[in-house]
C-alpha cells in the first residue's frame, strides 16, 4: 500500500479468497462508531478480533488503523486458516472457536 492511499480507495480485494488474521488495537483507543471489519469478526476481548477478509493484511491494518485515534497502537497478523493453524486460547469471549469451526 502506498502512503497516498486513502479510506476511500475502491480496490477491496474482491473475490481473493478469505484469509483469517488477528488483530488488536489499544482497548482505550474508542473509535466513534462500531468497527467496521471489512469482513467477519468475533471478538476475543476487549479490542482483540479473530477477521476473516479478503483484504490483504496491509489493507486490513489501514482500514482498522483509520477508525481509531490517530495515535492507536494497533496489530494485525495473518494466521494459518485450519485447526493446527488456529490460536489456542482461554478465557476469551464465548463463541470464538464455534466462530473459527462455523467458516
Amino acid at each position: 500500500m502506498t502512503s497516498d492511499e486513502t479510506p476511500t480507495d475502491a480496490t477491496d480485494d474482491e473475490g481473493a479468497a478469505p484469509t483469517l488474521y488477528l488483530v488488536w488495537h489499544d482497548p482505550a483507543a474508542t473509535p466513534e462508531a462500531p468497527l467496521d471489519l471489512h469482513g467477519d469478526g468475533h471478538p476475543l476481548a476487549e479490542g482483540l478480533w479473530l477477521i476473516r477478509s479478503p483484504l490483504t493484511r496491509s489493507k486490513l491494518y489501514h482500514r482498522i488503523k483509520w477508525q481509531l485515534p490517530g495515535d492507536a497502537a494497533i496489530a494485525c497478523a495473518p494466521l494459518d486458516d485450519d485447526p493446527a493453524g488456529w490460536p489456542k486460547f482461554k478465557g476469551m469471549e464465548s463463541g470464538a472457536l464455534a466462530w473459527l469451526k462455523g467458516r
